[in-house]
């Protein structure tokens, strides 16, 4: 989003720790640490205590796949996107298509890989109502992309990861959030920059029990995005004190026409508070809302998620609908320089969501593969866990390839800051903002950061 930067200086604040269950057969499932932790790790909240019985930490029961090296190539690595350029997060595409380009002429100003340049394949992924990301994978991997940085959707990604998994290609998004991936049976091929919503759904019922809201509806879309992070935020709800029957759950098609039925139901149940887990169908719920008077501006307590907090949401909705509406995304300090950045490659940016994640995605992989020695996908998989925690700390991509090139073991610390990927392959790490609009429809600066370190 426009603008965004994280408090600094902020009071640090102890909490309580939740651990929750991974790997369960529920979307909810899933989480981020190491099986053999002991005690989970502490937790901190910058600038507001949370809620008695709500902390910020997961826990690893399960054995990730690990991936095979597979024979040393020093052809050019090519790096494919599968990123929204259309579809129902297309507000996520540019920033996201920005940090890739933004890495690849910051590898190559910087000598490339294995001393060639990087070589990018853009490739749209549209929406689960298309084909499109399956006829994208099919071009990239014919073209020979050893990394695809995408998808945005969890959903999308859920469509091809066995496609690029079983090519042994590389598959790392920015922006995948649902608990499914930590588990999933992934070859070892599967990574990601952006944390669970393990993670997110404790750090949006802790906004929302911070704010007194006793009675609550949730509105989620039926994909393993919203139906995760509405099971993670319920619970952690009810962890708070809030009791189940005072917490309305409705799950809808982000495809149908009309959302009346289910905002009819809402306002029937007659919360002081209502969360809308969506995408950008959201506009047309939150202008239904304020017609029937439960909307942000009609007393209701309203939050939104990072699948639906952008400005894209504030030009879709009725002048002014959204003044006072909250909503969490993760967000790191990626700063007003990174910004301008990577305004450089893209000047119309208006929202800045994941483009951080984007570059990180794309050095982490060019920096795999200098360690690996190999261009191979497999080979830079093998890598990918290792170059984000445990080494030399170093934050760009000259000075930790000048390391890799001395032998150094090196622990990259990007755009979005310290990553420690666990062996699932995402960060142990996990930074939250909390977003809200103005009466311009606008977004303000984040006025809270949750950060959750894993049980290891």
């Amino acid at each position: 989003m426009s603008g965004r930067h994280l408090m600094s200086g902020a009071v640090v604040a102890a909490v309580s720790v939740l651990t929750l269950a991974a790997c369960s057969s529920d979307n909810s499932s899933g989480s981020s640490g190491d099986s053999s932790s002991g005690a989970p790790a502490s937790v901190a909240v910058e600038s507001t205590p949370a809620p008695a019985g709500l902390g910020l930490a997961q826990k690893l029961d399960c054995a990730p796949d690990v991936a095979t090296p597979g024979p040393v190539s020093t052809g050019p690595l090519k790096v494919g996107t599968l990123l929204p350029a259309t579809g129902s997060l297309a507000f996520l595409g540019p920033p996201e298509f920005a940090g890739v380009k933004l890495a690849v002429k910051d590898i190559n100003e910087a000598g490339g890989v294995l001393g060639k340049p990087v070589e990018e394949i853009t490739g749209d992924s549209g929406d689960t109502t298309t084909d499109t990301a399956s006829a994208t994978v099919d071009r990239e991997i014919a073209g020979g992309a050893q990394v695809i940085v995408g998808a945005a959707s969890s959903s999308v990604s859920l469509k091809v990861i066995d496609k690029i998994a079983t090519a042994g290609v590389v598959m790392f998004s920015p922006a995948n959030t649902s608990a499914q991936f930590t588990c999933y049976k992934d070859k070892g091929q599967y990574f990601r920059t952006a944390p669970s919503d393990t993670l997110q759904g404790q750090a949006l019922a802790q906004t929302i029990a911070a704010d007194g809201v006793q009675r609550l509806s949730i509105l989620a879309l039926n994909d393993p995005y919203g139906t995760g992070l509405a099971d993670n935020a319920i619970k952690n709800l009810e962890a708070a004190g809030i009791p189940s029957d005072q917490i309305q759950k409705i799950i809808y098609d982000p495809n149908a026409q009309s959302f009346n039925a289910e905002i009819d139901k809402v306002k029937n149940f007659n919360p002081d508070g209502i969360a809308v887990i969506g995408f950008d169908e959201s506009a047309k719920i939150i202008n239904r809302m304020h017609e029937v008077g439960i909307g942000p501006t009609d007393g209701k307590s309203v939050y939104g998620v990072d699948g639906n907090m952008g400005n894209a949401l504030g030009e879709a909705v009725g002048k002014g609908l959204l003044k006072g509406m909250k909503g969490t995304t993760p967000l790191t300090n990626t700063g007003k320089d990174f910004q301008e950045r990577l305004k450089s490659v893209d000047p119309k940016l208006v929202d800045f969501n994941y483009g951080g994640e984007s570059y990180d995605a794309t050095v982490i992989s060019a920096l795999a593969a200098a360690q690996a020695k190999s261009t191979n996908g497999r080979s830079i998989a093998a890598e990918i866990n290792k170059v984000t925690s445990g080494g030399t700390k170093c934050t760009d991509y000259k000075a930790c390839l000048d390391l890799v090139n001395k032998g150094t073991d090196i622990d990259y610390d990007g755009i979005t800051g310290t990553l420690d990927f666990n062996s699932a392959g995402e960060p142990s790490i996990g930074s939250y903002g909390i977003l809200e609009f103005d009466k311009d429809n606008k977004l303000l600066d984040p006025v809270r950061k949750y950060v959750s370190v894993a049980a290891k």
